[in-house]
């Protein structure tokens, strides 16, 4: 086996995901676990017992786990040798199988996910702690206040349960081994819809980081299946962990979202609006008749206007669900709201002569004002300033 491939107990993570708690005394992400004693001594090279893999050392620390309370550990971070004292604690794995690992003495939260690494992804972890803990030496202490989340909530935002921002994740085809190819893709649904008519307003776009886990069925019998708790784990189903990445998109649903109310009349046989779907999965009103709910409620103004301008109507949200394409799958599936769904909410509202509230977005230009008295998307854009030739420190 080459250098390169030799494999070392390391801490893959830790379940304290509050770095801003993590302190030198705790194992940390990327530490090298190179031997461990039930005794605090100075003599670390006679008296600590050296560590070869993760499943010997989870095996160690069950034998010794009734009998101490807290273990020294010998861990290699940089270029140096840290001794730690840490807890053992039993995680499980299954109803027969039982996993120990080790968590920090100062937080029970602490808990440290080993795992057999190279010593290039030992490494790559360590420059990763070492970022994190350097942000936080630079930083103040942090204080708690009190926040009036609800009274903020109905003050600031243009319908509470609206997130004002919304996102779309792309995956990753199976053909693409490449982010740029990934990205690119997001970008063309982005300009295909804004193509379109539909009005939205670019926020941001990031790669994101998605777990999947590939099983691998060794070809059990059914006996051997029924078994299988009995075997040791490279005698049956094998499980691997990959991370792929992904695209996700952020962006505003225009400029604002208009609140609409369809009220019908006894005598209405529907609201008067005729819907579609459009490519990239976004549901629009592409005509309002005279006379109907749709028309009274100002649909049809609001039509004609985007029409005008080249904008289509879109609905956002129908009776507070969301009707915003929300992912694109790993075989090129844009998920995005049921259309026949949308057509038998409707029918099943005249028939009952309920009112339906809906949302649409607002286009840049618009001259009609909005109902809402909450601040509009538009203001969360940052303002045109000229700034002058003057620098800041």
């Amino acid at each position: 086996m080459a250098a390169s491939d030799q494999t070392l107990v390391c801490v893959k993570q830790v379940k304290q995901e509050v770095a801003d708690e993590w302190d030198e005394s705790m194992p940390l992400p990327g530490d090298i676990l190179e031997g461990f004693s039930e005794h605090d001594v100075d003599d670390a090279d006679k008296s600590f017992v050296s560590v070869k893999t993760n499943s010997e050392f989870s095996s160690q620390l069950g034998k010794i786990n009734r009998r101490v309370e807290s273990i020294w550990i010998q861990v290699r971070r940089g270029d140096g040798l840290l001794k730690l004292q840490t807890c053992i604690v039993q995680q499980k794995v299954s109803v027969l199988r039982r996993k120990y690992t080790i968590q920090a003495t100062t937080d029970h939260r602490h808990i440290a996910d080993l795992a057999d690494l190279t010593l290039k992804q030992c490494i790559e972890l360590q420059v990763m702690t070492r970022r994190v803990m350097h942000i936080q030496a630079r930083r103040f202490h942090e204080d708690a206040i009190k926040y009036d989340w609800k009274m903020k909530v109905g003050s600031y935002l243009p319908h509470q349960s609206s997130s004002v921002v919304s996102s779309i994740l792309f995956m990753p085809l199976v053909s693409e081994n490449c982010i740029n190819t990934t990205t690119a893709r997001c970008m063309t649904w982005f300009s295909a819809a804004i193509s379109s008519g539909v009005p939205l307003v670019f926020v941001n776009v990031q790669t994101e980081l998605i777990p999947t886990t590939l099983v691998y069925n060794l070809n059990l019998t059914t006996t051997q299946t029924q078994e299988k708790s009995s075997l040791s784990s490279n005698q049956q189903i094998h499980f691997t962990n990959q991370i792929i990445h992904g695209i996700r998109l952020w962006f505003l649903p225009g400029l604002e979202e208009i609140p609409i109310e369809l009220i019908p009349q006894p005598d209405e046989a529907r609201f008067g609006m005729e819907i579609k779907r459009t490519e990239e999965g976004f549901v629009c009103i592409y005509s309002v008749m005279k006379d109907t709910s749709a028309d009274r409620g100002g649909l049809r103004e609001l039509h004609e206007e985007a029409t005008a301008n080249g904008f289509l109507l879109v609905i956002s949200r129908l009776d507070d669900k969301n009707t915003i394409p929300t992912s694109v799958c790993s075989d090129g599936l844009v998920h995005c709201c049921d259309h026949a769904e949308i057509k038998d909410l409707l029918i099943s509202a005249i028939d009952q002569y309920e009112t339906i509230q809906l949302h649409v977005m607002a286009w840049p230009n618009q001259t009609r004002p909005s109902p809402t008295h909450a601040v509009g998307f538009a203001g969360l854009l940052p303002p045109e300033r000229s700034f002058s030739s003057h620098q800041f420190d």
